[in-house]
C-alpha cells in the first residue's frame, strides 16, 4: 500500500484540471476542491514518490503546493458553552485555525450550568465526540477550573484530548487526562488576532499535527484493510446521490474511516454493498453504523489483522 502525503494546492482556476488528471494517473486522491472566484484550493493525498512530479506541475501552473498535515483528520472542538452571552467564542477561532492545515472541524457545545436542561445527554455527547479522531476542549482563563473541575468532562473520551486555556504557566501534565495543553487561548472579549494569540494557535496546530502523526505511525504497525480515501472514491463512483449533498464536505475523511453525510436509513445498505475490484464489499472491511451526528453514516475501517488482508 503506497504512502500518501497530505498537501494543499492553491492556484488559478485556469488549467487546474491538469493537476486533477495527474493525481488520477499517479494513484493519488483529491480530498476536497474549493473554488473561490478565480482561485482554486485542492486538498490532496499524493503518493510519496510522486510529490516532486506534482510540485513541478504546480509550479508550471503558477500555483503553490504546501504540506497540509491535518488532511484526513476530523476534530471535535468542544466548548462547555456556546451561549450568546459568552460571545465571541475562542472556540470559533480554534476551529477555523485548525482548518488551515487541512482538518475538518465540528463544534460541540455542552451547555453546562443553567443550559444543562437543553443540552445533549452526557452519554450521547461522549459517543458523538468519540466518533472523531481528536478532541480539542476550549476552556476559560482560570487555572483552578482547568486543572480541577473541567477534567471531569474527559470521562469516557477514548480519543486524544487537547486542551486550550488562558493561563500560560500551566503545562500538559498539570491537566489530568490531557494529551496536550496550549495556553494563551482563553475566554476573551475579542477575536484571537493578537500576536501572542496567533502564536498560540500556531503551537496548537503544530501539537495537534504531531498527535495525528503518532496515530498514523500506530496505524502503520497494523494497517487499515482499505484506505479511507479509496472508500471515498468508491462512494463517489457508486453512490451518485452524494453529489446532491450541499455540505462542503459530504464525505468527511477520518484517520480510520469517514463520515458519509447521507441519511442512514435510506443509504446504509448501499454503502455496505460497495464493491471493490478485488471482489470484496465494504461491509467485509469496515463497521458501518448510524452516526450520532444528524443521522449520518459512520464508517470505521477494520485493521488488516482483523480482516486477514488489505486491499
Amino acid at each position: 500500500m503506497a504512502v500518501l502525503l497530505p498537501y494543499l494546492y492553491t492556484g488559478g482556476v485556469h488549467k487546474h484540471g491538469l493537476l486533477i488528471e495527474l493525481m488520477e494517473d499517479l494513484g493519488g486522491y483529491i480530498i476536497q476542491k474549493v473554488v473561490t472566484g478565480t482561485e482554486v484550493n485542492l486538498i490532496m493525498l499524493i503518493p510519496e514518490k510522486d510529490v516532486n512530479v506534482v510540485k513541478k506541475l504546480s509550479d508550471e501552473l503558477l500555483g503553490v503546493l504546501m504540506e497540509a498535515p491535518l488532511t484526513g483528520v476530523e476534530i471535535a472542538v468542544v466548548s462547555p458553552t456556546l451561549a450568546s452571552h459568552h460571545l465571541p467564542h475562542s472556540a470559533c477561532d480554534v476551529a477555523e485555525y485548525l482548518r488551515h492545515p487541512g482538518a475538518n472541524t465540528n463544534m460541540i457545545g455542552l451547555a453546562r450550568g443553567m443550559g444543562r436542561r437543553v443540552s445533549l445527554s452526557m452519554d450521547y455527547e461522549r459517543k458523538l465526540i468519540n466518533e472523531h479522531d481528536i478532541a480539542v476542549f476550549t476552556f476559560g482563563s482560570f487555572s483552578d477550573c482547568i486543572t480541577k473541575k473541567k477534567p471531569k468532562l474527559f470521562e469516557g473520551i477514548e480519543i486524544p484530548i487537547v486542551v486550550t486555556g488562558g493561563p500560560v504557566e500551566l503545562k500538559t501534565e498539570d491537566v489530568p487526562g490531557a494529551d496536550l495543553y496550549i495556553g494563551n487561548i482563553g475566554r476573551v472579549s475579542h477575536r484571537l488576532r493578537r500576536t501572542e494569540e496567533v502564536n498560540a494557535l500556531d503551537s496548537l496546530n503544530e501539537g495537534v499535527s504531531k498527535i495525528a502523526d503518532n496515530i498514523r505511525k500506530q496505524q502503520a504497525k497494523d494497517p487499515l484493510a482499505v484506505l479511507p480515501a479509496r472508500v471515498m472514491k468508491e462512494i463517489e463512483n457508486q453512490v451518485p446521490e452524494i453529489r446532491t449533498v450541499l455540505s462542503p464536505a459530504p464525505l468527511t475523511l477520518q484517520l480510520d474511516g469517514l463520515r458519509v453525510k447521507l441519511p442512514y436509513d435510506e443509504f446504509h445498505e448501499k454503502i455496505e454493498n460497495l464493491e471493490f475490484d478485488e471482489g470484496v464489499t465494504l461491509s467485509e472491511l469496515a463497521n458501518i453504523s448510524r452516526s450520532k451526528m444528524k443521522n449520518y453514516i459512520l464508517i470505521k475501517i477494520k485493521s488488516k489483522s482483523d480482516v486477514g488482508f488489505a486491499i
